[in-house]
């Protein structure tokens, strides 16, 4: 029962995110204009795009995972990268909505992080490049981050904050808060599952 109740809040949750970054980019082309525009391109907010597409990287990689064919895959990473976290709330919550509440006796995001069906053998190469890959991104965007705060100081200033750059600070905070949930569910399970077999240990000792 309590499962299928956090099934529940999960879909509302994340339906409620994705309309308010729908929201949000509506209202902002409407009193702002469009974002293709030279002079918002300002130095925070090329370092902050850059950091935005590095989660949308992590995500993608993960919707590739989760997708059982490379044309479904495509057509989520395309939308991603075009709508960003909208996209990512439209994907959980169909996700979740795959997930019947009948029976349910798992917590619904182990559910969803993982891919339900038999996963062939994956070689352990694709392991290495993908851990490679990430630990170079996440060096470069430290590099950035040090690069901007010393060539245009600290983010941390009123003139910054124009309505394009609020709202892609809300895009990029979802999918943060996306990446989170799932990762601290994750966490929970396997810091559980250590701590029963290091009770278990001991007893045998």
């Amino acid at each position: 029962m309590a499962a299928a109740g956090a099934l529940v809040v999960y879909r509302a949750v994340f339906a409620a995110l994705g309309c308010l970054m729908v929201g949000t980019l509506v209202y902002t082309c409407i009193t702002d204009g469009s974002p293709f525009r030279a002079e918002l391109l300002t130095p925070w907010m090329m370092t902050t795009l850059v950091d935005f597409y590095v989660n949308i990287a992590a995500i993608s990689t993960w919707v590739v995972y989760k997708e059982g064919n490379w044309i479904s895959s495509i057509f989520w990473v395309v939308l991603l990268v075009c709508f960003g976290s909208a996209t990512t709330c439209a994907y959980i919550v169909s996700k979740l909505f795959e997930i019947t509440s009948s029976g349910l006796s798992q917590n619904p995001l182990d559910l969803l992080l993982l891919r339900q069906d038999n996963l062939p053998e994956r070689k352990c190469s694709f392991v290495v490049i993908g851990r490679t890959i990430f630990s170079i991104l996440g060096i470069l965007m430290a590099a950035l981050v040090t690069y901007t705060v010393i060539t245009d100081g600290l983010p941390f200033r009123k003139d910054l904050l124009t309505p394009w750059m609020a709202a892609t600070l809300i895009d990029f905070y979802i999918n943060v808060f996306a990446i989170s949930g799932v990762d601290l569910d994750l966490s929970s399970h396997l810091d559980m599952l250590v701590d029963m077999l290091w009770k278990e240990d001991l007893k045998t000792h």
